[in-house]
């Protein structure tokens, strides 16, 4: 009797017990974008957060001796009492994930992964004990049920990637019918589509092009984030309208060959990379992997097209100079800082002249509290003086690049003036915010690397007050992870007042840079929770006018 009763309050414990874990893997599955492999790896790399799976072994192996020892009450009352400490520390180790920073979201996707995953846990607990007990004694039949729900339990980080490859057939034949209606809509309406593309500053360009574009032309942008292929698609589908006369693209990629696929779907009629560095090195594995992907973009423009490119990054002068015949013609956009700049930017315009002659410069800069201005040379000679409220060197290069394209499609660099006056910071990215008081936050949150990382704590010293940087560091850069972030502590060292880490493990490179470099071991803390960091940022006294950097926000499954 006894036995019976465990049995049934362990089954309904079981349940709740499998959403929790279902969830959290599905939420992570979502994350790490659909994509199995790079799952794989996540859950072998963070493989800890889940440990407390195995606890479930111990009522397996209880469970499984009832038939070998003599149970009794006392026996059975014990094995309640743990198998309900087993359960609660279960749920207390699921259920404080909950509180994540981007919610699981019930995507069509993920309703069919969580109905193949749900079915997959129950068939094969049915089906060892249907083979294993029969249907005539339903205790025996409900306890190799249990057995086996908890294993599936245990193994639900492996069932995820086992129900993925069971709708992959589906989901292939559901993304093409959309693919094609999507080409379908593309084809009516026939817009200029713009691809916008780099390991970093597009969705920035991306929103800066459409501010701009506006002036002229009826636009539609990809929005948010959204540069996958599906995204794109979601995007045409649902949103472009048959006014719409450009289509701002945003193409992301983690692997090659990520760029051709969204320009087999778009077609686009020009282009612009905004940067080539070392970003998504878990999965490009090198930085030839990353330039040759980027200029998929380049690669699938019409001769007619117009190819722009940031000649700050030497990843992307290095290539074209390695293949002048391909890219020798593109439109490049740079930024001169002072005249000693100058003269290094026209040595280098003497050594690829082919390549930098035919370039829009931002020169004459000044940088305030209230943001930036600047003077922009188009490649014919033209100038014109800029004001914007953004501030942050790679956001004047963003904002140079979508003058170029602008300028190119028809709008004078002096019809330009008052639209990059109403520009405004892309959320987290160099988000300049007035706090009150003697407090300003510099959001610059928004996935770091490590050319940003350099530039925004360039960028935190020109202010006039204490410069306090809040981090948790840089991740998807492989084997050079390390390197980075140690790199970014001497960075750090070199502009910093205060340097506030969150999570020891991430950040130990960074305070080992800083170390070297000689920072105040008193001015480095680290903390567990950016909010607690950011409480201590506050209290910290001063008298001068508090700048916080708030550099990089790692997503739940680095977390």
């Amino acid at each position: 009797m006894i036995e019976k009763i465990i049995t049934i309050i362990s089954l309904i414990l079981i349940i709740p017990s499998f959403y929790l874990v279902l969830r959290y893997n599905l939420h992570m599955f979502q994350q790490n974008g659909y994509k199995s492999a790079e799952h794989f790896k996540w859950f072998r790399k963070n493989f800890g957060r889940q440990n407390v799976l195995t606890v479930f072994i111990i009522p397996v192996v209880f469970l499984a001796l009832f038939d070998k020892v003599s149970f009794d009450y006392r026996f059975g009352f014990k094995l309640l009492v743990l198998a309900v400490l087993i359960f609660l520390v279960f749920y207390y180790n699921f259920l404080r994930r909950e509180n994540s920073k981007k919610k699981l979201v019930f995507t069509n996707r993920v309703k069919r992964i969580l109905f193949t995953n749900i079915v997959v846990a129950l068939l094969i607990p049915f089906l060892v004990a249907a083979i294993g007990a029969g249907f005539e004694d339903l205790s025996r039949f409900g306890k190799y049920f249990y057995l086996t729900a908890l294993i599936m339990i245990t193994a639900e980080p492996y069932l995820i990637l086992l129900s993925n490859f069971i709708n992959k057939p589906v989901e292939k034949g559901i993304n093409q019918h959309y693919i094609n209606d999507a080409k379908r809509i593309l084809n009516d309406v026939s817009p200029v589509v713009i691809g916008v593309t780099g390991s970093y500053g597009k969705t920035s360009v991306k929103y800066f092009l459409k501010t701009l574009l506006e002036e002229k032309y009826d636009v539609l942008i990809t929005p948010e984030s959204y540069n996958t292929p599906m995204g794109v698609v979601r995007t045409i589908r649902e949103q472009m309208k048959k006014t719409n006369q450009i289509f701002v693209c945003e193409m992301g990629a983690r692997h090659v060959g990520d760029i051709k696929e969204i320009c087999d779907i778009v077609h686009p009629k020009h282009g612009i990379i905004t940067a080539v560095g070392p970003q998504h090195l878990e999965t490009f594995f090198n930085i030839e992997n990353i330039k040759k992907t980027k200029f998929e973009l380049a690669d699938a423009l019409p001769d007619d097209g117009m190819l722009f490119l940031n000649g700050d990054s030497e990843n992307i002068v290095d290539f074209v100079n390695e293949n002048k015949e391909k890219y020798g013609k593109a439109f490049f956009y740079h930024v001169v800082n002072n005249e000693a700049d100058d003269h290094a930017a026209d040595d280098t315009e003497k050594a690829s002249a082919e390549i930098i002659s035919n370039s829009y410069k931002a020169s004459d800069i000044s940088l305030s509290a209230s943001g930036t201005s600047f003077t922009v040379t188009s490649p014919s000679g033209e100038t014109e003086h800029f004001e914007m409220r953004l501030v942050g060197g790679y956001n004047l290069t963003d904002v140079l690049g979508a003058i170029s394209v602008a300028n190119q499609m028809g709008i004078s660099l002096h019809d330009l003036t008052v639209p990059v006056r109403r520009l405004r910071p892309v959320e987290h990215r160099m988000q300049l915010i007035d706090k009150g008081g003697n407090v300003s936050i510099i959001d610059d949150a928004y996935n770091s690397n490590p050319a940003g990382s350099k530039a925004a704590v360039e960028t935190l010293s020109m202010f006039d007050g204490m410069h306090i940087l809040i981090t948790p560091g840089m991740v998807e850069l492989g084997h050079k992870e390390y390197e980075y972030n140690k790199a970014f502590g001497t960075y750090a060292a070199a502009n910093c007042d205060y340097v506030l880490l969150v999570g020891e493990r991430h950040t130990k490179p960074i305070k080992e840079g800083l170390e070297d470099a000689g920072f105040p071991s008193e001015r480095i803390h680290v903390f567990d929770k950016l909010e607690m960091a950011v409480n201590f940022a506050y209290r910290i006294s001063t008298e001068k006018h508090k700048f916080i950097l708030l550099e990089n926000d790692l997503p739940d499954n680095y977390n």
